[in-house]
């Protein structure tokens, strides 16, 4: 059953004056005075800790005092050279356990450098007038095809573009940026994303081409066979399934299709949203599923988590954001079905949990239900590529230290090798990464061409 015609699925539950200021910035920027003040809190540590909590190593000391000196050019290319999604990632990173977390005067009697709000301050600047800080080396004649145009992808890219390299750029999708456009809470971003994207591309020698799947409109084998190189940042496109009874009611969906329709949304008035929302996972894209179905106008919302906090992979400052949006987070249950209403979602019943005796999650037998006409997975993705030989482990693409694949000219990065840290600027790190290691292997083809040749 189509979702607008379940009843308590609905549009246009707030208006368009409420919906605009519960989707307005979530964290408005410092100004001048403020991130004056902020910086100068800095203490510039000898082998600072944050850099070595950032996993594309911005050097942070030396961009807060470059704030402090108003050389916001200098900033931004300390930023931008080593995280080229640094404006995003300004944003979305949770500095609470990465720079921030590890800032020195992170104590009780004292708070962190507001290292986060700094990146922003020292980088919007740059997108709002399209100041251009890098520039594309001599063509090298070399083509590289990049499948996903997210963060690792166009991080891939944009190093190709400055060593010289073209770089075609596929994705599935309409619109370049992966999970920074459809995939990330639009109070977070708003309307900056595609902007950063219309930055990066302007450095020349990326060529993006939408709707263009893997296994679909090319193989792995046609790429092979048309591009020098090719690097695999397509993500994670498959949808986990939770495999219980009612899964296919009307009413329920995945949280990420759900995210993304908001984000393409041009009027959050007709974009329907059921009066009570049970979201179940533990992640970032549950939190931001909560979050904004109360934003829309959902007067209960209630996230469900098969462990406990300590386990969710959303942070503490997520959690605890989405609580005083009034998003109910229950711990220790795991859903055992959908119960129906009319062919749509009414319910959905609970089994509380508990670790046994060997650390593992077992259910308790008690059950609980909770009321729900709309009903959001959230319980992770899974690689989704055809077969092309390539050795993959775990439900991920097995890469070495320089990115390179079992295939020879494929490298991969991003979501589908499953890094450390399921975040964008460990996707970024990526990208760049893997870019340096293909551009060595590139020069290292035309010198041995040219050994040949001489």
């Amino acid at each position: 059953m189509p979702r607008q015609e379940i009843a308590d699925i609905a549009p246009g539950r707030l208006s368009a004056a409420q919906l605009a200021d519960n989707f307005s910035d979530v964290s408005p920027p410092l100004d001048r005075q403020a991130a004056l003040i902020a910086a100068q809190r800095c203490l510039y540590c000898f082998d600072a800790p944050c850099i070595k909590a950032c996993p594309t190593a911005i050097d942070i000391p030396s961009f807060i005092r470059r704030i402090t000196t108003d050389n916001l050019r200098g900033a931004a290319l300390d930023i931008l050279g080593a995280n080229i999604f640094g404006g995003i990632c300004s944003r979305v990173c949770p500095t609470e356990i990465l720079c921030e977390g590890s800032c020195v005067r992170n104590r009780p009697e004292d708070a962190p450098v507001q290292i986060g709000a700094l990146q922003r301050y020292a980088t919007d600047w740059v997108f709002e007038d399209n100041v251009s800080l890098f520039r594309r080396a001599r063509d090298s004649g070399k083509r590289v095809a990049v499948v996903g145009a997210g963060p690792a992808g166009l991080a891939c890219a944009h190093v190709l573009a400055r060593c010289g390299h073209h770089a075609v750029v596929f994705d599935a999708r309409e619109k370049a940026g992966g999970l920074n456009e459809y995939g990330i809470a639009a109070y977070k971003v708003l309307e900056f994303a595609a902007r950063e994207i219309d930055w990066l591309l302007s450095i020349g020698g990326i060529e993006v081409r939408g709707r263009q799947a893997l296994g679909r409109d090319f193989s792995l084998a046609d790429l092979r066979r048309d591009y020098d190189a090719v690097f695999l940042a397509m993500g994670l496109a498959g949808i986990n399934a939770l495999g219980i009874e009612g899964e296919s009611l009307g009413g329920v969906r995945n949280a990420v299709d759900f995210i993304a329709e908001l984000r393409q949304s041009r009027d959050l008035t007709r974009l329907p949203i059921g009066r009570r929302v049970v979201v179940i996972g533990g992640g970032n894209t549950a939190i931001d599923a909560s979050v904004q179905s109360r934003k829309l106008g959902a007067e209960h919302v209630t996230l469900a988590y098969r462990r406990g906090a300590a386990q969710m992979s959303a942070t503490f400052a997520e959690r605890e954001f989405a609580q005083t949006q009034g998003v109910n987070i229950v711990e220790w249950v795991q859903p055992k079905r959908i119960i129906g209403k009319d062919g749509a979602a009414g319910a959905v019943e609970f089994e509380y949990t508990q670790l046994d005796a060997q650390g593992r999650l077992a259910g308790t037998g008690e059950r609980l239900t909770v009321p729900a006409d709309l009903v959001l997975k959230a319980v992770g993705q899974a690689l989704s590529i055809p077969g092309d030989n390539l050795e993959i482990r775990k439900g991920r693409i097995v890469v070495d230290v320089d990115y390179a694949t079992s295939l020879p000219g494929v490298w991969a990065g991003g979501d589908c090798i499953g890094t450390a840290t399921d975040l964008t600027v460990q996707a970024v790190e990526d990208g760049k990464r893997a870019a340096r290691s293909i551009d060595r292997a590139l020069v290292a083809q035309s010198v041995a061409r040219g050994q040949d040749n001489g």
